[in-house]
């Protein structure tokens, strides 16, 4: 049985606000030298790009409509494959500076299906 595209959608949200009340009150500096943290907003980007990338398979219309998909499943990616060379700065900046509008963009889309 296949799965409803929009488990996907709520799949990645949840990862999203995870990382934010993960990050909340903490510093660039803090989340750089703290491997627990880090990894745990790393899992979280797993996941979202994953569930992401899994929608875009299922359903490319609703895919469609979340902007940078592909470089999100690409970021996905680099953390899983590339894991030696993670930039911890480069994830804390996509997750204070790109976050939130991923999670309104799949918010909306959650409401409107």
């Amino acid at each position: 049985m296949q799965r409803d595209p929009r488990t996907y959608l709520w799949d990645a949200l949840e990862g999203a606000n995870r990382i934010n009340e993960f990050l909340k009150g903490i510093s660039s500096e803090e989340y750089r030298v703290d491997e627990m943290l880090s990894s745990a907003v790393e899992r979280q980007f797993m996941i979202i790009g994953e569930a992401l990338n899994r929608l875009s398979q299922m359903n490319p219309d609703i895919a469609d409509s979340i902007p940078e998909l592909s470089r999100i499943v690409s970021f996905r990616n680099v953390l899983v494959h590339g894991y030696a060379s993670i930039d911890k700065l480069i994830v804390w900046s996509v997750a204070t500076e790109k976050l939130d509008n991923l999670i309104k963009v799949i918010h909306d889309l959650l409401e409107e299906k």
